[in-house]
Order: structure tokens, then C-alpha cells, then sequence
């Protein structure tokens, strides 16, 4: 089989950076998506000669046909579709803290609340449209979300969970994108094509402020195993390194 591809959205940072490594460690050749070309570039040399820095903003129509086109062009086919790329601040410099304050719905400002979901939820699918053509000439496609137990809607019913009293903004984003996810993995059932959903855990990343308890290497391990599941591996899952996790 020629060597497989795999295109990691927000691939030069955090945990898209350590499946991007990982993925190019096992042989795949890596397009590290980034907003800043430079910066996609600069994480490609970081990884090796198996990796290449590709321009991709998920809520930009343009740089994502560029993408497909690129991709398209030198390689023919996309085999992994990694849709890693999501954000917890609505505005560029707002801090951690910021976003906290005004992260519950009853807080959150409208344009917050879309510019959030503009990445996390319309962003994954625009992408994951616009990559299909190429997925479907891969002999075993295979797209991954980095997805998020916070936003489990079974997990954040029971009352016991003392983390629950942060659901809002970010968590109802990636809830909206796991359900995308299934969406997409029940449209596909009968193709080649297998979609999952990864919980990589709280991992320290920019994304929560360096907060988080796991490595950006744990965080990564789910993720990369969904992307490279066999025909026997599942779809429609959401899942950490132990198993299901609920929806």
C-alpha cells in the first residue's frame, strides 16, 4: 500500500503537534495544518522529513479548497482526517480567565458563542466535507475528533459530578461536534470510511491555560489508535485510551 496521509487540523501545537509526531513516527506522511503557514512549517521541520506545513483555517472557505486542492495535487487521497483544531477564547489575546468568567451561557456574549462554535462545531464540518473526496479514494479512511468527556451530556446530568458546574460555551461546542461526528459516521456506515470521537483527557495545553494533569503524549495516544483502526475497528465511537466514554 503507498504511504498513507494524514492532514492533523491545528497540527503545531498541543496535542495536534503530539499526534502529528506520532502519526509521522509510524510512517505516514504529515500535512500539519495551521493558521499561521509559518508556524505549520516551523512544527514540520520540528517532526521530520515525513511532515509538511500546510496554510488550513477551518472557518476560512478559501484556505480550506486551498487545502483540498493541495492535497489533491501532490498526493491524490487523504487515508486520516485528524480534526484536532479548537478553541476556548472567543477573541484573539482574551485570557483564560477572561473566558471563564464569561464561559457559562447565561454569561457568554451571542458573538462569543458563535465565534466558538465557528471553530469547534462549523469548522469540523467544513473540513471533513471538503476532505471526503479525498478520503474516499484512501482504501481505509479513517477521521478522528479530538473530542472532550467535559462536554458528555450523561456524564454533566449527574449531579455528583462536581465539574458539571462548568459546562457552557466551550463544553456545549464540543458536545454539538460529537454529535457532527456520529452524524458523519452513520452517513458513512457501508463505505471505508470510520469515524470516531477521542477523549484525550485533561491535558495541560494552551487551551486550558497549562491547567490540565495528562502529558500532550497521553493526550494523544486515543486519537492516534483511531486513526489507524483497522477494517475490524469500529465507528460511531467515543472513546479514551480505557475504553467508552459516554456521550
Amino acid at each position: 500500500m503507498e504511504e498513507r496521509v494524514a492532514l492533523v487540523t491545528g497540527g503545531n501545537k498541543g496535542i495536534g503537534l503530539q499526534i502529528a509526531k506520532d502519526l509521522a513516527a509510524r510512517g505516514l506522511t504529515v500535512l500539519v495544518g495551521a493558521r499561521d503557514l509559518q508556524k505549520g512549517e516551523e512544527a514540520a521541520r520540528e517532526i521530520g522529513k515525513n511532515a509538511h506545513g500546510i496554510q488550513l483555517d477551518v472557518t476560512d472557505p478559501e484556505s480550506i479548497a486551498a487545502a483540498a486542492a493541495r492535497i489533491e495535487s501532490e498526493f491524490r487521497r487523504l487515508d486520516v482526517l485528524m480534526n484536532n483544531a479548537g478553541i476556548s477564547r472567543a477573541k484573539e489575546g482574551q485570557s483564560f480567565e477572561e473566558a471563564v468568567k464569561t464561559n457559562l451561557m447565561t454569561d457568554a456574549p451571542i458573538e462569543d458563542i458563535r465565534a466558538i462554535y465557528e471553530t469547534n462545531v462549523f469548522g469540523v464540518i467544513a473540513i471533513t466535507k471538503a476532505m471526503l473526496p479525498l478520503l474516499h479514494n484512501s482504501p481505509a479512511g479513517r477521521i478522528v475528533l479530538t473530542g472532550s468527556s467535559g462536554a458528555s451530556l450523561t456524564l454533566n446530568s449527574d449531579p455528583e459530578n462536581s465539574h458539571r458546574r462548568m459546562f457552557g460555551n466551550y463544553s456545549a461546542s464540543k458536545t454539538a461536534a460529537h454529535a457532527v461526528m456520529l452524524a458523519f459516521a452513520l452517513a458513512l456506515e457501508g463505505t471505508k470510511i470510520k469515524v470516531n470521537a477521542a477523549c484525550p483527557g485533561f491535558t495541560s495545553t494552551a487551551l486550558n491555560n497549562f491547567n490540565g494533569t495528562r502529558s500532550v503524549e497521553e493526550g494523544a495516544r486515543e486519537p492516534v489508535r483511531l486513526a489507524l483502526i483497522g477494517d475490524d475497528g469500529p465507528t460511531g465511537t467515543f472513546s479514551d485510551e480505557n475504553g467508552t466514554v459516554p456521550w
